[in-house]
């Protein structure tokens, strides 16, 4: 039988590496591809240093290399959006737009059309069969002949290493996505792929982790923002409405934070202030200490709007949890169906959540899907 092409995306990293020479003992037919995205002229752009890394991991693997370049869709879905939102006063979550539109929109499109059977990645994240698929159904009822129908859907479900997790990102993915999509290091942990990336004589083995935005890399944000958005001195205001001190521009900043803002009236046994609400028309922050604070921005529910359910529907009255930001707490919910895209999160208690952020919803390993907070 003919090997299964695929395509693995690298990035110049030690788990797109691992990814692609694990896949290649595996017998597959690989074919490395960097993504070549988009860079503001104002930052320092390391993208050649990242691409001869995974030319050399390509190399060392001895399987083709491939640039795609998807600035254009970079610089729309990701670069636009974000700032966009953040103009809007809300929360977005650059990274899960990154895997919707790039890895596994453009990317993925391009490698099926030039004959990829799957493309892969890094992810820290484990594709399964779902134990609920269509076997069976009838066909031409003129004929009353059978017909089998191979839908074998899939489920997403955490990465054994929760240090390293990123089903987060990932709850856009659809089925037809999902299907050709594999992550082969998403059943380790990462203390195993560098001792992997080792034995295998990688290149790259000793590099560091890389930090930040998607792509983007190391990259303070309100920094970033700051040439797209004008700075305005605004106040900060303790939950009575006092004001006790300034900041340089409500969009910058999301709610639970506690950097960013400067509080000039404070006493000698004061802790550290979060932000529990923000207004942008009137450029006013709301701060305090309590970061569970009973406030108009802590409710028990929230709205999300377009919503993906990667395998099925949550199902009511059933107790799931619930992530509203990366590496944060599970938190106990239930899931209230509102239409085709939009839902309901029903809390255990009263949580701080920004509009913008996504919510993701877990069946215990297993990711459901999520939406975006309204």
């Amino acid at each position: 039988m003919k090997k299964k092409i695929i395509f693995v995306g690298l990035s110049g990293g030690v788990d797109s590496a691992v990814s692609a020479a694990l896949l290649k003992k595996q017998g597959y037919e690989v074919v490395g591809v960097f993504i070549k995205t988009w860079h503001p002229d104002f930052l320092v752009c390391n993208e050649e240093g990242e691409r001869r890394d995974a030319m050399r991991v390509a190399a060392h693997l001895d399987i083709p290399f491939l640039t795609f370049d998807l600035e254009e869709v970079y610089k729309k879905e990701v670069v636009d959006y974000m700032i966009r939102e953040y103009k809007r006063g809300r929360t977005p979550n650059p990274d899960v737009m990154c895997n919707k539109e790039v890895k596994f929109g453009a990317f993925l499109k391009k490698a099926l059309s030039m004959g990829a059977d799957f493309v892969a990645t890094g992810h820290y994240s484990i594709k399964k069969n779902s134990k609920n698929f269509p076997a069976f159904a009838l066909g031409d009822k003129r004929t009353g002949n059978p017909r089998l129908l191979k839908f074998l859907n899939f489920s997403l479900a955490k990465g054994v290493d929760p240090s390293k997790d990123q089903a987060y990102f990932l709850w856009t993915l659809k089925q037809e996505q999902l299907k050709k999509i594999l992550f082969p290091i998403g059943h380790l942990k990462k203390t195993e792929v560098r001792k992997l990336a080792k034995k295998l004589n990688l290149p790259i083995a000793e590099k560091k982790d890389s930090q930040g935005i998607c792509f983007l890399g190391a990259v303070d944000l309100k920094d970033f923002l700051k040439h797209y958005i004008k700075e305005k001195k605004g106040k900060v205001v303790n939950e009575q409405g006092e004001e006790i001190g300034f900041h340089h521009g409500a969009h910058f900043h999301t709610l639970g934070e506690r950097h960013g803002f400067v509080v000039t009236k404070k006493g000698t046994s004061d802790g550290r202030y979060y932000i529990v609400a923000k207004d942008v028309k009137k450029n006013i922050l709301t701060v305090s200490q309590n970061r569970d604070i009973s406030y108009s921005s802590t409710l028990k529910s929230y709205k999300i709007e377009n919503t993906n359910w990667i395998n099925e529907n949550p199902k009511a009255n059933k107790e799931y949890t619930a992530q509203i930001r990366y590496h944060g707490e599970f938190l106990p919910c239930k899931v209230k169906i509102i239409s085709k895209t939009k839902a309901e999160i029903l809390f255990s208690k009263a949580v701080l959540v920004a509009s913008g952020q996504s919510c993701v919803v877990y069946d215990r390993s297993v990711c459901l899907g999520g939406g975006v907070v309204k």
